[in-house]
C-alpha cells in the first residue's frame, strides 16, 4: 500500500532547488555569454541560448589570451602557474601540519604546549594583517616572481595543525603501546599507524586547501610583476579593460569557465573521500 507522501516534505526540496538555482544562474549566463561573438555582448543583450563561437573563444582564451582589444597571457599559462602554486600549497601545508601535529600529540618536551598555544595564536593573524613584512622578508631573499615567492609564505597552515592534533588524540593509547611492543619507532608508528588512519582527514583537507590556493587573489597580485607569473584569478581580473567597449567579455567569460573546471575537478574526483573526512571522528 502506497503512503503519500506529506506536502511539508517538499518544502526543503524547494527552497534547496530555489538556491542551486541563484547559484547556478550567473554559472550559466557565463556558459551562455562565452559561445556568442564579441559584438552580442556589447550590445548588452544576454542571450540565454549557446552561440556559434564556442569553439573559436576557448581556443583564442587557451592559446593567446587576447584579442584585438585586450593583451593577457594564454589561460594555459596562467592555469599551469595556478597548479602549481595551488599543489605546493596544499602538499606543503598538509606535510608542515602533520609533522607538527604529530610532535605536540604523541611527544612529550619541553614548552610543548606553549609551542601548541603559539601555532594557535597565528589563526588570529591572517595573511593580509602581515602581509607588508611578510613581503618585505619575501623581497629581501630575492623570490620575488618566483613560485617560491607564491607558495612559502602561504605553507603554513595553523588551522590544519590543530585539526590533525585533534585526530590524533582519538587514537587509542592501546594502539600506541601495541605499536612500541611491536618495536615500532616514531618514524614506523607514523608511516604505518598514523598516515593510514588519516587519510580520509587528509583527503578532505586537500580538497579545501588546494582551492584556497587556486583562488588567492591579493598575495599572488602583490608578488607577481610580470605577466609571466600571473596566476589565472589575476590574469582575469587584467583582462578586463577601462570599459565596455574596450573589453572583450567572451574571452573573460571562457577564461573563466576553463579557470573553474581544475577546483570542480579535484572535488568530483575526491568526493568520496572528502565527505567520509569531514564526518569522521572517531578511529
Amino acid at each position: 500500500m502506497r503512503t503519500r507522501q506529506r506536502p511539508t516534505n517538499w518544502i526543503p526540496h524547494v527552497i534547496l532547488v530555489i538556491g542551486v538555482a541563484i547559484f547556478a544562474f550567473p554559472i550559466y549566463l557565463a556558459l551562455i555569454g562565452s559561445t556568442h561573438d564579441g559584438g552580442t555582448i556589447a550590445r548588452g543583450e544576454t542571450p540565454l541560448v549557446p552561440g556559434p563561437h564556442l569553439l573559436d573563444n576557448y581556443w583564442q582564451a587557451w592559446t593567446r589570451g587576447s584579442s584585438e582589444r585586450v593583451t593577457s597571457v594564454p589561460v594555459q599559462a596562467l592555469m599551469f602557474n595556478s597548479l602549481v602554486m595551488a599543489l605546493g600549497i596544499t602538499v606543503g601545508k598538509i606535510a608542515i601540519s602533520l609533522i607538527s601535529a604529530y610532535a605536540v600529540a604523541f611527544f612529550a618536551f619541553p614548552l610543548r604546549m606553549f609551542f601548541f598555544w603559539m601555532i594557535f595564536i597565528t589563526l588570529m593573524l591572517p595573511v593580509e594583517v602581515r602581509i607588508i613584512p611578510t613581503y618585505k622578508v619575501v623581497a629581501d631573499l630575492g623570490m620575488v616572481d618566483s613560485f617560491a615567492g607564491l607558495i612559502i609564505p602561504l605553507i603554513a597552515s595553523a588551522t590544519a595543525t590543530l585539526l590533525f592534533r585533534q585526530v590524533f588524540l582519538t587514537i587509542p593509547d592501546e594502539l600506541v603501546e601495541a605499536a612500541k611492543i611491536d618495536g615500532a619507532g616514531p618514524l614506523r608508528f607514523f608511516w604505518a599507524v598514523v598516515i593510514p588512519l588519516s587519510r580520509t582527514n587528509i583527503a578532505a583537507l586537500f580538497v579545501i586547501l588546494f582551492i584556497y590556493g587556486w583562488n588567492q587573489y591579493l598575495w599572488p597580485l602583490l608578488i607577481t610583476t610580470t605577466r609571466s607569473m600571473e596566476t589565472v584569478v589575476i590574469g582575469i581580473v587584467k583582462m578586463i579593460g577601462t570599459g565596455d567597449a574596450q573589453t572583450d567579455w567572451q574571452i573573460i567569460m571562457a577564461s573563466t569557465i576553463l579557470a573553474m573546471l581544475p577546483p570542480v575537478a579535484v572535488i568530483l574526483f575526491m568526493q568520496r573521500w572528502f565527505v567520509k573526512g569531514l564526518i569522521e571522528t572517531e578511529k
